[in-house]
């Protein structure tokens, strides 16, 4: 990119500032974490382009706490919901309660009136229950006895968690729902080294809550600094084709690959590829969008939108291995 082209409008004050707060995010994932290094990056990202973000691990690998931590970081409202096949859709939006005495319903708001709120194995709730997310996610309100009701205006995340692995008691995510989620990023299993660090937090209680080290203020700022970051005719137009390949992968990889491919990717991820690399970016200490920025998240942004046949799954082919088969054969510019 010429010089000319980078044309940020961003000040050193707000520069510095969004770098102060990504550090402090960064730091506090660090102390209650060990490991998970891309999970952090994922984390922080969708709170930065304020998108929600799908996690998913086998169990135990510190979904639930690397979530919890993030949001620990801010003094916002959180809220945590353990998904189970009898949970009800009034469990998490809310309901009308009637008093007799007065002869009136009262709604009473349900967690899901929060900045942060975590789904916790959201794919152990039923189809209708996950489906009265969606709203959320989507419009930010919900509809409670006819009445509709704005989210939180400032910031609202919200951070689900699931298991590949279970199937008894499950319920897949719909297509629908999963491209709600602007991420979704998978987790391993920690190596030796990092397990032995996690013994000696454990026994020096280093995974206690500490306090907030952020406001809700901090993070709607910042949001604002993402907001401004440059992202040039070119870096659209290279996001735009690379969405385009997963609906057309035949003019772009092997026939072998496409043939994998049941459905391409929606608007939305081209939106979610902008939005997460002008996030990358500042992360990275830049005003500007660079080509590495979307193809570092190219994974987390995909995984999720490219719908695979039968084929793939009796072969074994990962949608890692097509996502990036997809980049690679799109021009860098």
């Amino acid at each position: 990119m010429s010089s000319e082209q980078i044309r940020p409008s961003i000040s050193k004050e707000e520069f510095d500032y969004a770098r102060d707060v990504i550090a402090c995010l960064e730091d506090y994932y660090s102390k209650k974490v060990v490991g998970q290094k891309e999970l952090r990056k994922s984390l922080i990202a969708a709170i930065l382009a304020d998108g929600h973000i799908l996690i998913e691990s086998v169990p135990g690998l510190a979904k639930t706490t690397a979530a919890k931590a993030i949001s620990d970081a801010v003094d916002g409202i959180f809220s945590r919901i353990q998904c189970t096949p009898d949970l009800l859709p009034s469990d998490i939006i809310g309901t009308q309660i009637y008093h007799q005495e007065t002869g009136k319903f009262e709604t009473i708001f349900g967690p899901v009136f929060a900045n942060f709120v975590l789904l916790d194995e959201v794919n152990r709730s039923s189809a209708k229950t996950q489906s009265a997310m969606l709203e959320a996610m989507q419009e930010r309100q919900v509809t409670i006895g006819g009445v509709t009701y704005k989210m939180p205006q400032d910031i609202f995340i919200v951070i689900a968690t699931q298991n590949p692995i279970e199937q008894e008691g499950t319920y897949p995510l719909s297509e629908a729902q999963t491209d709600r989620f602007m991420i979704k990023e998978k987790i391993t299993y920690p190596s030796p080294e990092e397990e032995t660090v996690i013994l000696n937090m454990i026994e020096q209680k280093a995974f206690r809550r500490t306090a907030p080290v952020l406001t809700i203020e901090d993070v709607d700022k910042v949001q604002e600094v993402v907001s401004k970051v440059y992202a040039d005719k070119a870096i659209k137009a290279y996001i735009a084709e690379i969405v385009n390949a997963t609906r057309y992968p035949a003019k772009y990889i092997s026939e072998e690959l496409a043939g994998y491919i049941r459905i391409g990717a929606s608007p939305r991820a081209t939106i979610a590829f902008l939005e997460i690399s002008k996030a990358v970016a500042l992360m990275n200490g830049r005003t500007y969008v660079i080509p590495e920025d979307i193809k570092d998240m190219s994974h987390q942004i995909l995984r999720h939108r490219i719908g695979l046949n039968y084929a793939a799954i009796a072969d074994g082919v990962e949608v890692e291995k097509i996502i990036d088969a997809i980049v690679s054969s799109v021009k860098t510019p």
